[in-house]
C-alpha cells in the first residue's frame, strides 16, 4: 500500500471510530433522541469534505458503522458535490 493509499485508510477508519464513539454516546437515550442527537452532532461539527467521505463510505457499504449513525445518516446533511464541499471551505479544486 503506498503512502496515499495508508493515509486513505487511515482516514475513513478515524471517520468510522469518530462516527461510532458518537453514536455510543447517544446509545444511553432513547432511539429517536439518539438518532437525533447524533445527526445534529455530526452536522454540528464535521466538515463537508468528511461528511462527504462519510457518505461516500456508507454508500458503498464498505464500513462498520454503528446501527445508531446508519439510522441517523437520514438526517445528517449530505454535500451536493466534491467541489461545493471544498468551495464551502475556500478551497479550489486543481484541473
Amino acid at each position: 500500500m503506498s503512502h496515499d493509499e495508508d493515509h486513505i485508510a487511515n482516514t475513513r477508519e478515524k471517520l468510522v471510530r469518530m462516527a461510532n464513539q458518537i453514536a455510543t454516546f447517544f446509545h444511553s437515550k432513547p432511539r429517536e433522541e439518539g438518532i437525533a442527537g447524533v445527526a445534529e452532532h455530526i452536522n454540528k461539527f464535521w466538515e463537508p469534505r468528511m461528511r462527504r467521505q462519510f457518505f461516500e463510505m456508507l454508500d458503498a457499504g464498505t464500513e462498520n458503522f454503528d446501527d445508531l449513525v446508519i439510522a441517523a445518516s437520514a438526517r445528517i446533511k449530505r454535500p451536493p458535490t466534491p467541489d461545493q464541499a471544498d468551495k464551502s471551505l475556500g478551497y479550489a479544486r486543481q484541473a
